[in-house]
């Protein structure tokens, strides 16, 4: 027994080095020395994105890495991102799969997480024609002005109107864009003073935090397989839980929609919930459009729409404040281009150019998804002339890429000016905060009009100021996305030409 524990390490540890030594002569990507089990686990640390940055730094821009027994590419350069995204787009279409997101996501069956084949392309093919498409963006623009002005109004309402009053801007992003992802989704508000159902929606907010909790979480047995069915740290049993109670939640809405769709008929094009148009194709089709596919949906739907949408936001106007140079430059652009007679409309944000430079210079210093969304590799390929094996996980560091100085002047200054005349899409694989080829967010367009519209009627309606002398800290978070590490809080007050507008809202 004695011999076992003594040589047990050692044989482990020499396994390990020979391991490493075949990698190199296979071809596989640089990668620091690994430890027994945990692989590279314990160089990880948080915010993530900047940890596996200056692993980059130290071993290249392809690097291959092992979260337990799990191969993970991370990328962090464009020419290795635009091989991966062009010339192995099929092979890294694929999601992983994790433990608790299996749970929360039907079985893997949403458009965030099915793997790519029929199924995930015909998810794709109902996003982008019945929800994402032009004019389904064009007649959903009514529900975002409607909860863009409600939150003017209370704004204006709470507001000293002479003085300067402090507020929390955090919560108040996040409520608009949950509000403007239910209208769409079921047509009723879940925050505000129009709220019916007060405690269920107070209950199903606090089941979207625990879900991005969830979601966000280590879990080790992911990772480790000896501990897989161990469920170690209880994210697993929370995670039942928690989809049972969202199901239930959800399912509500779909029979809510249903039961006014048998009493009054269907409804005209503008008053659609998405519901609506899943309950229609369900119709059609009952034996693939299944209750838990619309379901599934939903839970995409807002996954994507709210946490990431208000977190741009409040890095925007955290950069604003920052920079009260481009604040200022903004406010006259508006004024030139809309005046003070009326509030901005979604038709105006193509003629506030700069304001669109200021949000893509805010989504290159602090892309919300800094390592996009995770692929993976379905069969063997080579990325950067390097073998990279089937089933490994793919990172790509946009953060890491938007702040190279390789790719960026002074790339760690805020200069909304680098985009004037140039569209960020046209940035090609050094500026993609939306991912790019199969995988790539379908939602980008409205998120873009999202955030234009709120920001755009924040600065033509008040002044801005920070709460105190100093800068804001700008420092990350932890999450699944990328927080703000203090919650934004600013100071206000209505702008006196724009009060007789404020007054008739």
């Amino acid at each position: 027994m004695d011999f076992f524990l003594y040589y047990f390490p050692l044989f482990l540890s020499l396994l390990f080095l020979i391991k490493h030594f075949l990698s190199r002569q296979e071809n596989h990507p640089p990668s620091p020395l690994q430890l027994p089990i945990i692989g590279h686990l314990h160089l990880l640390k948080n915010p993530l994105h900047r940890s596996l940055a200056n692993l980059s730094l130290q071993y290249g821009p392809v690097l291959l890495l092992r979260f337990g027994s799990r191969p993970v590419l991370i990328i962090s350069s464009p020419s290795a991102a635009e091989e991966c995204f062009t010339k192995n787009d099929i092979i890294f279409a694929n999601r992983p799969s994790f433990t608790v997101l299996k749970h929360l996501t039907y079985n893997n069956t949403t458009l965030a997480t099915a793997p790519y084949g029929p199924h995930w392309r015909n998810l794709r093919r109902i996003t982008s024609v019945e929800i994402f498409s032009a004019a389904r963006i064009l007649i959903s623009s009514a529900v975002r002005s409607e909860e863009i002005r409600s939150l003017t109004q209370h704004l204006f309402k709470y507001s000293n109107q002479i003085n300067f009053r402090k507020i929390e801007l955090k919560s108040r992003f996040a409520e608009l864009t949950f509000n403007v992802m239910m209208q769409m989704i079921t047509g009723k508000s879940y925050y505000g003073e129009k709220v019916v159902d007060l405690e269920g929606a107070r209950e199903f907010c606090e089941i979207i935090k625990e879900g991005f909790y969830l979601v966000g979480a280590l879990n080790l047995g992911d990772f480790l397989p000896v501990l897989r069915w161990v469920d170690l740290q209880g994210l697993q049993k929370r995670g039942v839980r928690l989809m049972k109670k969202r199901d239930a939640f959800l399912q509500g809405l779909v029979d809510e929609r249903r039961r006014k769709r048998r009493c009054k008929g269907e409804e005209g094009e503008s008053k659609k919930t998405m519901i609506d148009i899943l309950l229609s194709l369900q119709e059609s089709e009952p034996d693939y459009y299944t209750d838990e596919i619309i379901k599934g949906v939903i839970v995409a739907m807002l996954s994507a729409g709210t946490d990431t949408s208000a977190l741009t936001i409040e890095w925007v106007m955290s950069l604003l404040l920052n920079h009260p140079d481009a604040l200022d430059k903004s406010k006259a652009e508006i004024d030139i281009q809309v005046g003070q007679g009326r509030l901005i409309d979604e038709s105006d944000l193509p003629n506030l150019p700069y304001l669109h430079c200021v949000i893509n210079e805010t989504l290159r210093l602090y892309p919300v998804g800094p390592l996009l969304v995770p692929h993976e590799s379905s069969e063997e390929c080579t990325v950067g002339g390097f073998n990279v094996p089937r089933g490994t996980i793919l990172m790509v560091n946009m953060w890491a890429i938007q702040r190279d100085p390789t790719f960026w002047v002074d790339p760690m200054s805020f200069k909304p000016e680098r985009f004037e005349g140039v569209e960020g899409e046209k940035e090609g694989f050094k500026f993609m905060p939306f991912g790019h080829g199969r995988r790539a967010c379908p939602g980008a367009n409205l998120a873009m009009r999202m955030v234009g519209l709120t920001l755009g009627t924040l600065i033509q309606c008040f002044e801005w100021e920070r709460v105190g002398e100093e800068k804001l800290d700008m420092s990350e978070g932890r999450g699944l996305t990328m927080p703000k590490a203090e919650p934004l809080e600013a100071m206000y007050r209505p702008r006196q030409n724009m009060f007789n507008v404020l007054c008739q809202l």
